[in-house]
């Protein structure tokens, strides 16, 4: 389904190096590593939001940065799902209209898919709300809802936990696991939480730009390298 093959990308030092792995459909991984080891900037070229130094993120077998930015921004709207940290809800809009925000720009009709989506994440009850009238773990509830909304095929999660609570954290995310899985949906994660990295099905290790699949090994080390 995806491919990321051999993704350099740097400034005055490379961050990523020869970065490869392949995510099927259906299947959730998670990335771990330190701040500043460039889990995110992996993210944004996946999404087509930078573009790398070198190697190519493959979409069905398509590049994705072969595309011209029209086509891009196609791609990002309809096969790409954003969940970030900080949650990015206007202010000035419902929770409602907050979800509806990219079908709206896409030109698309998704009032009853909104009002089974927030159903289902327990804010029904919510939806003329601000922003600024919910709380932390519902807002980023309304996030995901925003994110599954276009029906995207693949969900790119940035730290969709790391201002949450511990227990917030977790009902937030079984919350995610479980729409992810329902619908069939793949997702990659980057995360700085161990614990609910290892909740999914691969968990690889970013660190010095290269990336590590966490695996069982005889070894001492729980990381090998993946080739």
């Amino acid at each position: 389904m995806l491919q990321v093959v051999e993704i350099c990308k740097g400034w005055e030092e490379e961050i990523l190096s020869k970065v490869s792995f392949e995510l099927k459909k259906g299947e959730i991984i998670a990335i771990i590593g330190a701040s500043g080891s460039g889990k995110t900037t992996l993210l944004n070229i996946i999404g087509g939001l930078m573009k790398p130094s070198k190697g190519r993120v493959l979409f069905f077998g398509k590049d994705v940065h072969s595309q011209k930015e029209s086509e891009l921004n196609i791609f990002r709207n309809k096969k790409i799902g954003f969940i970030f940290q900080t949650y990015n809800l206007l202010s000035g809009l419902s929770l409602m209209e907050n979800v509806l925000l990219s079908s709206n720009i896409a030109g698309i009709d998704s009032k009853d898919r909104a009002k089974n989506l927030i159903s289902s994440l327990g804010l029904s009850k919510k939806e003329g709300r601000l922003p600024g009238m919910l709380s932390c773990g519902e807002q980023q509830r309304v996030a995901i809802a925003r994110c599954l909304i276009n029906e995207p095929e693949i969900i790119l999660a940035d730290e969709p936990t790391g201002s949450l609570d511990t227990q917030t954290a977790d009902e937030v995310f079984s919350l995610l696991k479980e729409k992810v899985k329902e619908e069939e949906r793949s997702m990659v994660i980057v995360t700085h939480n161990r614990r609910l990295a290892e909740q999914t099905d691969r968990v690889f290790l970013l660190e010095k730009g290269r990336l590590f699949e966490k695996c069982i090994s005889k070894s001492n080390s729980p990381y090998q390298k993946l080739l």
